[in-house]
């Protein structure tokens, strides 16, 4: 059993999720590969659109710029982010306006993403960069330019990974924690899919700082390993600092290489992980993060790695669903 992890601390926040996410036991998948048992922490069901794990990093990140006084929030990513949706809806219900940054044209086939956040009235701008690894710097640049012409911006990197967006994850592991306790599952394995990396160091964040006995290991997706894991470092004491708690150390931070071919594309085991989660669960895993998550999970099982084990479920439906319509789910 762990100790108590003490009150919750008090931090501009809005409602976007429906928390208590589910925790649940996944039988099908334990059976499917002969293993010891296994749960999945559902943060694809945190109801906000279909933001998933966003929506908890967003509550504080939106909360944070209502409190500084901003008037527009400034993001970036990929054609396909999902956080860009959901930055895009939060900032309508908050009253903010959003601005939108993409590499590259505007994509020929149809989005689902770029969809959600043109409907929720955010400002796209294509061509922002080249490349998608240019965007946090053109986001830097653009809210400069918006603070040159007498807005207040709120500039979020990809992902929104900032140590106020990781206070959601945080928390997220003392939900997590209550919620083991009452399953009676006393310790084991977290496996997360590592990106920009937020998610990933928010719970790192969490289960030091509140003591629990929980060992969190990240699918790097699309970084070198070394890179995402000092990263995760960094952002975790960050976020230790902002709610009082002891900081991670290097020991705390482990990351596996399941980039594969790329970033959103999948190799042939993330096609078997994609495939078996939705045989045997009912789950929707889209190839940026949840197939590659998952095709880690299967190898720290054949490692022998401590079970149980939790498959931290952050979102990505709509990618998955795409990746369904063209008939990718059986490639």
């Amino acid at each position: 059993m762990t100790s108590s992890p003490g009150p919750l601390p008090t931090l501009a926040r809005i409602s976007l999720a429906a928390l208590p996410t589910p925790l649940v036991r996944a039988s099908g998948l334990s059976a499917a590969l002969g293993a010891g048992p296994i749960w999945i922490k559902r943060d694809d069901l945190t109801g906000f659109g279909v933001s998933g794990n966003k929506a908890r990093a967003l509550e504080f990140l939106i909360g944070d710029a209502l409190n500084l006084g901003c008037d527009v929030i400034v993001a970036a990513g990929s054609p396909s982010s999902n956080f860009c949706a959901a930055a895009a809806m939060a900032a309508r219900v908050a009253g903010l306006e959003c601005d939108l940054l993409f590499p590259g044209p505007e994509p020929t086939t149809a989005s689902i993403n770029v969809g959600l956040a043109r409907a929720s009235g955010a400002r796209l701008h294509f061509n922002a960069v080249t490349v998608r690894e240019e965007l946090d710097g053109a986001v830097s640049a653009y809210a400069g330019t918006l603070s040159a012409e007498g807005r207040r911006p709120y500039p979020l990197p990809r992902g929104g990974a900032t140590a106020v967006g990781g206070v959601g994850y945080a928390l997220a592991a003392r939900e997590f924690s209550a919620q083991s306790e009452q399953a009676g599952i006393s310790a084991g394995t977290i496996v997360v899919a590592a990106g920009s990396g937020g998610t990933m160091a928010g719970l790192v964040a969490g289960v030091v700082g509140y003591h629990l006995p929980w060992r969190v290991i990240g699918a790097s997706v699309s970084r070198p390993v070394e890179q995402i894991a000092d990263h995760v470092l960094e952002l975790s004491r960050q976020c230790a600092k902002r709610l009082g708690l002891p900081l991670p150390s290097e020991s705390d931070v482990e990351v596996r290489d399941l980039r594969g071919p790329g970033f959103g594309i999948a190799s042939v085991e993330d096609r078997v992980s994609a495939r078996l989660a939705l045989s045997s669960e009912g789950l929707l895993l889209d190839d940026y993060y949840g197939a590659k998550a998952m095709t880690l999970l299967r190898a720290l099982i054949a490692e022998h790695r401590s079970m149980p084990m939790v498959f931290w479920h952050t979102g990505g439906v709509s990618a998955a669903l795409m990746a369904m319509v063209t008939g990718e789910y059986r490639s």
